[in-house]
């Protein structure tokens, strides 16, 4: 049985494909098309498909288009109900829900030799939900679903038992936790459905003390569901333009929106272990990216086991409109066996790479020794390995790594990237060394989708990756799933003593994680790394030579 799996309608599209239950392949169209989300969500973009990322996940398995059993579309437009109905007065909902109705055509046309009568339209949540209660580890499981928006709602709860989805509670549109946060982002003069990340770091440098006054407009039901009131942040902090500097109100007001979303949050996962009983709650929509809130999910909350699906925004929704197709049509599906779905590259693919580049470059005896002696001299390291990462976070296959110890390295890095300075760096633990580290988030904790106090005594040892409010978003590395990275992160703590390092993305501000080995070269190139590790090869950088 294969399904391939689509989202288009609203941003990050991407393709994912599931081969007799299991999970190939799974990737961006930003990683392909190079334009950071693949689009914008407005109305006239709705028709984009992800065509460069669909076309890939069936080159990978060797599929054509017309082998496949189903394409999974991650909306279903007879859901959507008028502008008027959802109370978000958007006359783009028309466009949006015309679009997708030709999806099938669009489809067709893209993939030519699909049959459009294979199109299936898969509720929104729905896909959200399957993308975290049928990926996830554990086959029974409590599932929640957070986001901005689906056709008519922005919330699902509900439960998976033996890999069937029980919906329990929905929260109709125009109420929206996910929307909220975005017109906060924009009003702190970021780039909404895209920059909500920002406002979870500049929350960590305020107080919630607006909490009062927000504890009234934004609140649970006590039925599953919840209220959002329009909410005039004026009255808190004026709003700012882009690159304009923010002051203590606006911490202050990221950080009493951010509180209020965790207490939200909370009361949501409880009422859903009240009508369940089960052990383990899964997460997806772009809400569940909060790794703050979901933290705090699992300290207060009554489960025993958080699972995160790591590409939680939209981009997930492929893979999860692809799980419930193929349940639906008989298969017993698997759980996702990492987020390392993507493209990946031969050593002779990667060095043809380097020829044709016409750069110096050599082969190590152990790439991970070379970058580890690199990074302990305080250098940063472009590492480029294995297939790259579905979802948002690098994850040790795609990052731009650096020494943890040294507290310029902040400033450092954000510099390197081209972003603002209050944004915090990740760091990569040895799994084995976490407990003595960090505590309070789960461990392991693969995907960096918690946050963890970063214990006393080592964070003048790591303050380049403790945030200012003593916490840090951690990777935990597992030697039998990342072997290479788990001997780097070894052989850097042979040199330093620190199981530690640096971890954030492979790009520059405003553009796609890079993901074949020429994005790679062109950001090596352009920023100003130390050394590009790719594949079993290094690259340095030439010591530019002195003015007479």
């Amino acid at each position: 049985m294969k399904v391939l799996g689509i989202n288009a309608i609203y941003h990050d599209p991407a393709a994912a494909l599931v081969v007799d239950g299991r999970v190939v392949a799974a990737a961006e169209e930003e990683r392909f098309s190079r334009r950071k989300h693949g689009k914008r969500p407005l109305p006239w973009s709705a028709w984009e498909l992800p065509e460069l990322s669909a076309a890939w996940c069936l080159a990978e398995a060797g599929i054509r288009p017309e082998e496949l059993d189903a394409v999974a579309y991650s909306f279903d437009p007879a859901l959507m109900v008028t502008p008027e109905e959802t109370g978000l007065f958007d006359d783009g909902d028309v466009m949006r829900k015309r679009y997708a109705q030709m999806a099938p055509d669009f489809l067709a046309h893209a993939l030519p030799g699909l049959d459009p009568a294979k199109v299936h339209f898969v509720k929104h949540h729905v896909a959200h939900a399957a993308s975290a209660g049928k990926a996830a580890p554990q086959r029974d499981n409590a599932v929640l679903v957070l986001d901005g928006r689906g056709e008519a709602h922005s919330h699902l709860a509900g439960r998976y038992v033996d890999g069937q989805l029980e919906i329990l509670a929905g929260q109709a549109l125009p109420h929206s936790l996910g929307l909220m946060y975005e017109e906060l982002t924009d009003h702190l003069g970021f780039l909404r459905s895209s920059d909500e990340f920002k406002v979870m770091a500049m929350a960590s440098y305020g107080k919630p003390r607006f909490l009062g006054e927000l504890s009234e407009l934004v609140r649970a039901t006590g039925d599953g569901g919840f209220v959002t009131e329009k909410i005039d942040f004026a009255e808190f902090a004026p709003r700012l333009g882009k690159d304009e500097r923010w002051t203590e109100d606006h911490a202050d007001l990221a950080a009493s929106v951010q509180t209020r979303l965790e207490e939200v949050l909370v009361e949501l996962a409880r009422w859903v272990h009240e009508q369940t009983g089960e052990k383990t709650l899964t997460m997806a929509g772009g809400t569940a990216l909060n790794c703050v809130a979901n933290t705090r999910i699992l300290a207060e909350g009554p489960f025993e086991h958080v699972w995160v699906q790591p590409a939680a925004g939209d981009a997930g929704t492929a893979l999860g409109a692809a799980l419930h197709v193929a349940a639906e049509l008989g298969e017993r599906t698997e759980p996702m066996p990492g987020a390392a779905l993507g493209r990946g590259w031969s050593d002779d693919e990667i060095e043809r790479r380097l020829q044709t580049a016409a750069i110096d470059y050599e082969r190590p005896d152990d790439v991970a020794e070379a970058v580890a002696e690199v990074l302990a001299d305080n250098g940063i390291v472009a590492w480029f390995q294995g297939r790259s990462e579905y979802g948002p976070r690098a994850l040790g296959h795609r990052s731009l790594l650096a020494h943890p110890g040294f507290e310029a390295n902040l400033e450092r890095m954000n510099d390197v990237k081209g972003r603002e300075q209050f944004r915090p760096v990740a760091p990569m633990v040895l799994l084995e060394r976490a407990p003595e580290l960090f505590s309070r988030g789960p461990i392991p904790s693969p995907y960096m989708l918690f946050v963890h106090d970063v214990a006393e005594e080592w964070r003048d040892r790591i303050p380049t990756v403790t945030h200012v409010d003593g916490t840090a978003r951690i990777q935990t590395i597992d030697a039998g799933t990342e072997p290479l990275v788990h001997r780097m992160i070894s052989a850097f703590e042979r040199r330093t003593g620190l199981p530690v390092v640096v971890n954030t993305s492979l790009n520059t501000a405003g553009r796609p994680m890079v993901d074949d080995p020429r994005d790679a070269l062109e950001c090596f190139g352009s920023a100003p790394v130390d050394l590009l590790a790719i594949g079993p090869f290094v690259v340095r950088r030439p010591r530019p030579t002195p003015r007479p």
